[in-house]
């Protein structure tokens, strides 16, 4: 390994721990915990999983109905209005933001957002 890359792998560690030690990821590891200690949001999260399923199941067989979809919206609608659900869902995209932006800042010097490039090469 040149010293180079070890430099980097040294700097891209010591950035993993700043985003881990940031009030953003905090906030997000606090809601996270929060979600899975919640007995009711767990409920409610296997009842999306289960509709998500169904439906899925209903398109694949080709019998997928508007009724999937809104029992399935609704359900979402229901989890996502949880105070402790709301909480996690803002938490999340605040962490999202932050990440986009470090992103950015890797990716300007570079010309290239790797971020965004999760495959192929050199496509506009």
């Amino acid at each position: 390994m040149s010293t180079t890359t070890s430099r980097l792998e040294d700097l891209g560690t010591e950035l993993g721990e700043a985003i881990a030690d940031s009030p953003a990821y905090e906030r997000f590891e606090e809601a996270k915990a929060a979600v899975e200690d919640d007995p009711d949001a767990q409920e409610r999260i296997a009842e999306v999983e289960r509709l998500r399923d169904e439906f899925v199941a209903a398109r694949e067989a080709g019998e997928a109905s508007q009724d999937h979809v809104a029992k399935l919206q609704q359900a979402q609608n229901d989890l996502h209005s949880m105070p402790v659900m709301e909480e996690y869902l803002n938490a999340q995209e605040a962490l999202q933001s932050q990440l986009e932006a470090i992103n950015v800042a890797i990716s300007e010097p570079l010309s290239v957002d790797f971020g965004g490039e999760a495959g192929g090469c050199c496509q506009d």
